[in-house]
């Protein structure tokens, strides 16, 4: 079973990164999706390694953002695809069916693609403004996720679907009214200076209806 809270990476150096994400990991967090835009091959790699690393110390689930062939070069649990990145079939061939694959989405038909495609995860938004993203698609709110939840059910689509985008902690309730499996966050996580008291209430709430 996916965890419910992923943990999106934050810092424009290879020393922010890991520091943030180590915090994360000490924290409880134990799924990291490494974004780390705009660097060097040489930079992204070393970064990409030292995470691994601290994910296997941690027993976490390591993504890779965007970037396939670094999740296959350094044996990631997987990669997350953005709309405009490489098709997830196609990923899917190449990392073959023991990876995980996640994909961005904003609209139903999205989903529908992704599934066909082999895609693991969904990660749906934007749920409301976030500045972290450059590009940002349709803003989707609860009524959003509603609307395409509930096509999801009426087609018999069953994937985890992650909402991201501008969470807080108040959020979560609502959103996970919606149907939707965790959530996906990063700036809430990097600026909390009580991370561990934050992932225990997030947690709370992502797991209250869950029957163990």
């Amino acid at each position: 079973m996916y965890h419910k809270l992923q943990y999106i990476s934050q810092g424009n150096t290879i020393e922010e990164q890991l520091y943030n994400i180590h915090h994360a990991l000490d924290a409880g967090c134990d799924w990291i999706q490494l974004r780390f835009k705009n660097q060097t091959a040489k930079d992204t790699f070393a970064l990409a390694e030292a995470v691994k690393f601290l994910c296997e110390e941690y027993l976490a689930n390591f993504i890779v953002n965007d970037n396939l062939y670094l999740a296959q070069q350094i044996a990631a649990d997987g990669v997350h695809l953005g709309l405009t990145d490489m098709n997830i079939a196609e990923a899917r061939a190449i990392l073959g069916n023991t990876k995980i694959i996640g994909g961005t989405a904003n609209t139903f038909e999205d989903i529908e693609n992704h599934v066909k495609n082999g895609c693991d995860y969904i990660g749906l938004g934007p749920f409301k403004f976030t500045s972290t993203k450059e590009k940002l698609s349709p803003i989707l709110g609860l009524s959003g996720y509603y609307a395409i939840l509930q096509k999801m059910k009426d087609s018999k689509i069953k994937i985890p679907v992650y909402a991201i985008g501008g969470i807080t902690l108040n959020d979560i309730n609502p959103l996970m009214e919606t149907g939707i499996h965790g959530i996906a966050v990063s700036g809430m996580i990097t600026k909390s200076d009580q991370k561990e008291k934050l992932i225990q209430q997030l947690n709370e709430k992502l797991y209250a209806n869950v029957i163990v």
